[in-house]
Protein backbone atom coordinates (compact mmCIF):
# COMPACT_ATOMS: atom_id res chain seq x y z
CA UNK A 1 0.00 0.00 0.00
CA UNK A 2 2.85 2.31 1.27
CA UNK A 3 5.09 1.78 -2.13
CA UNK A 4 1.50 2.30 -4.38
CA UNK A 5 0.62 5.46 -2.89
CA UNK A 6 4.52 6.43 -3.43
CA UNK A 7 4.43 5.67 -7.18
CA UNK A 8 1.02 7.63 -7.00
CA UNK A 9 2.60 10.68 -5.74
CA UNK A 10 5.53 10.45 -7.58
CA UNK A 11 3.75 10.58 -10.95
CA UNK A 12 1.56 13.45 -9.93
CA UNK A 13 4.44 15.13 -8.82
CA UNK A 14 5.74 14.50 -12.40
CA UNK A 15 2.83 16.00 -14.00
CA UNK A 16 2.92 18.85 -11.81
CA UNK A 17 6.73 19.66 -13.20
CA UNK A 18 5.63 19.00 -17.11
CA UNK A 19 3.05 21.79 -16.93
CA UNK A 20 5.24 24.37 -15.24
CA UNK A 21 7.75 23.45 -18.20
CA UNK A 22 5.25 24.05 -20.65
CA UNK A 23 4.10 27.20 -19.01
CA UNK A 24 7.53 28.75 -18.61
CA UNK A 25 8.23 27.97 -21.95
CA UNK A 26 5.36 29.63 -23.59
CA UNK A 27 6.10 31.98 -21.45
CA UNK A 28 9.18 32.88 -22.90
CA UNK A 29 8.06 32.41 -26.70
CA UNK A 30 5.66 35.50 -25.73
CA UNK A 31 8.41 37.60 -24.29
CA UNK A 32 10.78 36.86 -27.39
CA UNK A 33 8.57 37.61 -29.87
CA UNK A 34 7.33 40.61 -28.42
CA UNK A 35 11.43 41.66 -27.91
CA UNK A 36 11.79 41.21 -31.61
CA UNK A 37 9.23 43.53 -33.22
CA UNK A 38 12.00 46.77 -33.12
CA UNK A 39 14.86 44.45 -34.17
CA UNK A 40 12.74 43.23 -37.10
CA UNK A 41 12.31 46.56 -38.49
CA UNK A 42 15.42 47.78 -38.28
CA UNK A 43 16.71 44.21 -39.93
CA UNK A 44 14.26 45.23 -42.79
CA UNK A 45 16.19 48.47 -43.22
CA UNK A 46 19.36 46.81 -42.86
CA UNK A 47 18.50 44.51 -46.02
CA UNK A 48 17.24 47.35 -48.10
CA UNK A 49 21.14 48.20 -48.21
CA UNK A 50 23.10 44.59 -48.12
CA UNK A 51 24.03 44.14 -51.83
CA UNK A 52 24.51 48.45 -52.24
CA UNK A 53 27.18 50.36 -51.27
CA UNK A 54 27.43 52.65 -48.88
CA UNK A 55 29.43 55.61 -48.02
CA UNK A 56 29.38 58.50 -45.31
CA UNK A 57 29.14 61.85 -46.09
CA UNK A 58 29.82 64.99 -44.18
CA UNK A 59 27.16 67.51 -44.75
CA UNK A 60 27.90 69.64 -41.30
CA UNK A 61 28.21 72.88 -43.23
CA UNK A 62 24.94 72.06 -45.28
CA UNK A 63 23.13 71.71 -42.31
CA UNK A 64 24.84 74.74 -40.00
CA UNK A 65 24.51 73.46 -36.55
CA UNK A 66 21.14 72.09 -37.17
CA UNK A 67 20.47 68.49 -35.98
CA UNK A 68 19.48 66.10 -38.71
CA UNK A 69 20.13 63.79 -41.32
CA UNK A 70 20.35 62.87 -45.06
CA UNK A 71 20.41 60.14 -47.31
CA UNK A 72 21.00 60.07 -51.09
CA UNK A 73 20.35 57.05 -53.21
CA UNK A 74 21.91 56.28 -56.62
CA UNK A 75 19.31 53.62 -58.42
CA UNK A 76 22.30 53.31 -61.14
CA UNK A 77 25.26 52.60 -59.26
CA UNK A 78 22.82 50.81 -56.36
CA UNK A 79 24.62 53.11 -54.08
CA UNK A 80 23.97 54.81 -50.99
CA UNK A 81 25.39 58.22 -49.70
CA UNK A 82 24.30 59.21 -45.28
CA UNK A 83 24.90 61.86 -42.98
CA UNK A 84 24.24 60.35 -39.94
CA UNK A 85 23.61 56.60 -40.66
CA UNK A 86 21.50 55.93 -37.35
CA UNK A 87 19.26 58.97 -37.62
CA UNK A 88 18.48 57.92 -41.23
CA UNK A 89 16.39 54.69 -40.04
CA UNK A 90 14.65 56.08 -37.57
CA UNK A 91 11.09 56.51 -38.19
CA UNK A 92 8.93 59.68 -37.57
CA UNK A 93 5.90 61.31 -38.39
CA UNK A 94 5.85 62.07 -42.54
CA UNK A 95 3.84 65.20 -41.93
CA UNK A 96 2.91 66.55 -45.33
CA UNK A 97 5.20 64.48 -46.95
CA UNK A 98 2.69 62.23 -47.05
CA UNK A 99 0.74 64.00 -49.68
CA UNK A 100 2.99 62.52 -52.17
CA UNK A 101 0.85 59.45 -51.53
CA UNK A 102 -2.39 61.37 -51.39
CA UNK A 103 -2.28 62.50 -54.58
CA UNK A 104 -1.40 59.14 -56.38
CA UNK A 105 -4.38 57.44 -54.31
CA UNK A 106 -6.68 59.58 -55.39
CA UNK A 107 -6.01 59.87 -58.84
CA UNK A 108 -5.77 56.25 -58.78
CA UNK A 109 -8.98 55.59 -56.91
CA UNK A 110 -10.71 58.14 -59.23
CA UNK A 111 -11.23 60.86 -56.37
CA UNK A 112 -8.78 63.43 -58.21
CA UNK A 113 -9.05 63.37 -61.91
CA UNK A 114 -6.06 66.22 -62.69
CA UNK A 115 -4.31 69.42 -61.66
CA UNK A 116 -7.36 70.91 -61.30
CA UNK A 117 -9.53 68.60 -59.43
CA UNK A 118 -11.11 70.84 -56.69
CA UNK A 119 -12.66 69.44 -53.10
CA UNK A 120 -15.57 70.80 -51.00
CA UNK A 121 -14.23 74.18 -49.56
CA UNK A 122 -16.92 74.70 -46.62
CA UNK A 123 -15.83 78.33 -45.73
CA UNK A 124 -14.14 77.88 -43.00
CA UNK A 125 -11.55 80.45 -41.99
CA UNK A 126 -7.84 78.69 -41.74
CA UNK A 127 -5.53 80.36 -39.99
CA UNK A 128 -3.29 80.02 -42.92
CA UNK A 129 -5.07 82.29 -45.63
CA UNK A 130 -3.64 80.28 -48.66
CA UNK A 131 -6.10 77.74 -47.55
CA UNK A 132 -9.19 79.58 -47.37
CA UNK A 133 -10.44 79.32 -50.89
CA UNK A 134 -12.03 76.52 -53.57
CA UNK A 135 -8.25 74.78 -54.21
CA UNK A 136 -7.34 73.04 -57.36
CA UNK A 137 -4.92 69.50 -56.74
CA UNK A 138 -2.04 71.86 -57.88
CA UNK A 139 -2.64 74.73 -55.73
CA UNK A 140 -3.47 72.36 -52.59
CA UNK A 141 -0.42 70.67 -53.29
CA UNK A 142 1.51 73.50 -53.29
CA UNK A 143 -0.14 75.16 -50.38
CA UNK A 144 0.33 72.11 -48.23
CA UNK A 145 -3.20 72.21 -47.75
CA UNK A 146 -4.53 69.69 -44.88
CA UNK A 147 -8.34 69.92 -45.12
CA UNK A 148 -8.20 69.44 -49.20
CA UNK A 149 -5.74 66.20 -48.54
CA UNK A 150 -7.74 65.52 -45.82
CA UNK A 151 -11.19 64.87 -47.83
CA UNK A 152 -9.15 63.20 -49.96
CA UNK A 153 -8.10 60.46 -48.19
CA UNK A 154 -11.34 60.44 -46.44
CA UNK A 155 -12.92 59.11 -49.93
CA UNK A 156 -10.41 56.68 -50.99
CA UNK A 157 -10.96 54.68 -47.14
CA UNK A 158 -8.85 53.12 -45.32
CA UNK A 159 -9.06 49.71 -46.64
CA UNK A 160 -7.18 50.83 -50.25
CA UNK A 161 -4.76 53.43 -48.17
CA UNK A 162 -3.90 50.61 -46.09
CA UNK A 163 -3.68 48.34 -49.19
CA UNK A 164 -1.50 50.90 -51.07
CA UNK A 165 0.97 51.71 -48.02
CA UNK A 166 1.67 47.90 -47.29
CA UNK A 167 2.62 47.56 -51.26
CA UNK A 168 4.77 50.76 -51.05
CA UNK A 169 6.31 49.26 -47.80
CA UNK A 170 5.51 52.39 -46.26
CA UNK A 171 7.32 52.40 -42.92
CA UNK A 172 5.42 51.23 -40.58
CA UNK A 173 2.02 51.11 -42.40
CA UNK A 174 -0.19 52.13 -39.01
CA UNK A 175 -2.95 54.26 -39.75
CA UNK A 176 -5.00 53.23 -36.58
CA UNK A 177 -5.21 56.77 -35.24
CA UNK A 178 -6.69 57.36 -38.65
CA UNK A 179 -8.58 61.22 -37.42
CA UNK A 180 -5.05 61.67 -36.12
CA UNK A 181 -4.13 62.89 -32.68
CA UNK A 182 -5.86 66.07 -32.31
CA UNK A 183 -2.29 68.14 -33.10
CA UNK A 184 -4.22 70.85 -34.92
CA UNK A 185 -7.28 72.93 -33.60
CA UNK A 186 -10.17 71.48 -35.98
CA UNK A 187 -10.86 67.84 -37.12
CA UNK A 188 -10.29 68.23 -40.86
CA UNK A 189 -6.74 69.36 -40.01
CA UNK A 190 -5.47 66.39 -38.10
CA UNK A 191 -5.08 62.67 -39.87
CA UNK A 192 -2.78 59.79 -39.20
CA UNK A 193 0.29 60.97 -40.86
CA UNK A 194 0.32 64.15 -38.40
CA UNK A 195 2.10 63.11 -35.60
CA UNK A 196 0.52 60.33 -35.02
CA UNK A 197 -0.06 56.20 -35.82
CA UNK A 198 2.12 56.59 -39.32
CA UNK A 199 5.72 56.83 -39.30
CA UNK A 200 8.60 56.51 -42.16
CA UNK A 201 12.27 56.85 -41.43
CA UNK A 202 14.32 59.19 -43.95
CA UNK A 203 15.39 55.67 -45.54
CA UNK A 204 12.08 54.42 -45.93
CA UNK A 205 11.46 57.67 -47.73
CA UNK A 206 13.82 57.02 -50.33
CA UNK A 207 12.56 53.33 -51.23
CA UNK A 208 9.28 54.42 -51.42
CA UNK A 209 10.28 57.46 -54.06
CA UNK A 210 12.22 54.78 -55.80
CA UNK A 211 9.75 52.62 -55.85
CA UNK A 212 7.20 54.92 -57.72
CA UNK A 213 9.05 57.10 -60.01
CA UNK A 214 11.03 53.97 -61.40
CA UNK A 215 7.99 52.15 -62.45
CA UNK A 216 8.07 49.77 -59.72
CA UNK A 217 4.24 50.07 -58.15
CA UNK A 218 0.97 49.62 -59.64
CA UNK A 219 0.35 53.26 -60.20
CA UNK A 220 -0.08 54.35 -63.40
CA UNK A 221 2.40 56.15 -65.63
CA UNK A 222 -0.06 58.53 -66.26
CA UNK A 223 -0.61 59.30 -62.47
CA UNK A 224 2.55 59.19 -61.65
CA UNK A 225 3.61 62.16 -64.33
CA UNK A 226 0.66 64.56 -62.78
CA UNK A 227 2.28 63.76 -59.30
CA UNK A 228 5.53 64.32 -61.10
CA UNK A 229 4.41 67.94 -62.42
CA UNK A 230 3.62 68.74 -58.81
CA UNK A 231 6.85 67.85 -57.65
CA UNK A 232 8.96 70.06 -59.66
CA UNK A 233 10.64 72.86 -57.47
CA UNK A 234 13.29 73.89 -60.12
CA UNK A 235 15.28 73.57 -63.24
CA UNK A 236 17.60 74.26 -65.83
CA UNK A 237 19.34 72.80 -69.31
CA UNK A 238 21.11 70.39 -67.21
CA UNK A 239 18.90 69.18 -64.44
CA UNK A 240 15.71 69.30 -62.73
CA UNK A 241 14.63 68.61 -59.05
CA UNK A 242 11.70 67.35 -57.50
CA UNK A 243 10.46 67.17 -54.17
CA UNK A 244 8.01 67.75 -51.02
CA UNK A 245 7.88 69.56 -47.42
CA UNK A 246 6.64 68.74 -44.16
CA UNK A 247 6.84 70.20 -40.85
CA UNK A 248 5.78 70.27 -37.27
CA UNK A 249 6.85 70.64 -33.68
CA UNK A 250 10.66 71.18 -34.42
CA UNK A 251 10.47 68.31 -36.87
CA UNK A 252 11.16 69.04 -41.16
CA UNK A 253 11.50 67.03 -44.62
CA UNK A 254 12.18 67.67 -47.45
CA UNK A 255 11.95 64.35 -50.18
CA UNK A 256 12.30 64.14 -53.21
CA UNK A 257 14.82 63.58 -56.43
CA UNK A 258 17.23 65.24 -58.94
CA UNK A 259 17.04 64.17 -62.48
CA UNK A 260 19.63 64.60 -65.21
CA UNK A 261 19.67 63.58 -69.33
CA UNK A 262 20.10 60.00 -68.27
CA UNK A 263 20.56 59.61 -64.39
CA UNK A 264 18.04 59.57 -61.14
CA UNK A 265 19.18 60.22 -57.44
CA UNK A 266 16.60 60.22 -54.35
CA UNK A 267 17.18 62.09 -51.05
CA UNK A 268 15.97 62.54 -48.20
CA UNK A 269 16.68 65.43 -45.34
CA UNK A 270 15.15 65.20 -42.05
CA UNK A 271 15.38 67.93 -39.36
CA UNK A 272 14.89 67.68 -35.73
CA UNK A 273 16.24 70.26 -33.02
CA UNK A 274 13.99 71.51 -30.09
CA UNK A 275 16.82 73.75 -29.35
CA UNK A 276 15.98 75.17 -32.38
CA UNK A 277 12.63 75.08 -33.26
CA UNK A 278 12.01 78.22 -34.90
CA UNK A 279 14.27 77.86 -37.28
CA UNK A 280 13.07 74.50 -38.18
CA UNK A 281 11.12 74.68 -41.54
CA UNK A 282 10.39 72.66 -44.57
CA UNK A 283 11.47 75.55 -46.38
CA UNK A 284 15.13 75.32 -44.55
CA UNK A 285 15.09 71.35 -44.95
CA UNK A 286 14.74 72.15 -48.67
CA UNK A 287 17.08 74.87 -48.66
CA UNK A 288 19.62 72.64 -47.31
CA UNK A 289 18.70 69.86 -49.60
CA UNK A 290 19.92 71.91 -52.32
CA UNK A 291 22.39 73.02 -51.07
CA UNK A 292 23.90 69.68 -51.28
CA UNK A 293 22.13 68.80 -54.70
CA UNK A 294 23.36 71.94 -56.58
CA UNK A 295 27.02 71.46 -55.12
Amino acid sequence: MFKKINLSIYIAILLSLLLVGCAKRNDTKDETIVSEIPQTKMETQEETTSNSTIESIDLEKAFKNINGCAVIYSPKNNHYSFYNEDMCKQQVSPYSTFKIISVLSGLENGVLSDETSKMSYNGTIYANADWNADLSLKDAFQKSCIWYFKQVIDTVGKDKIKEELISLKYGNCDISEWDGSNINPSADLNGFWLESSLAISPLEQVKVLETIFEGKSGYSTTNIQILKDLMLIEENELKKIYGKTGSGNGKAWFVGFSETMDDRDYFAIYLQDDTKQDSISGKKAMEIALTIINN
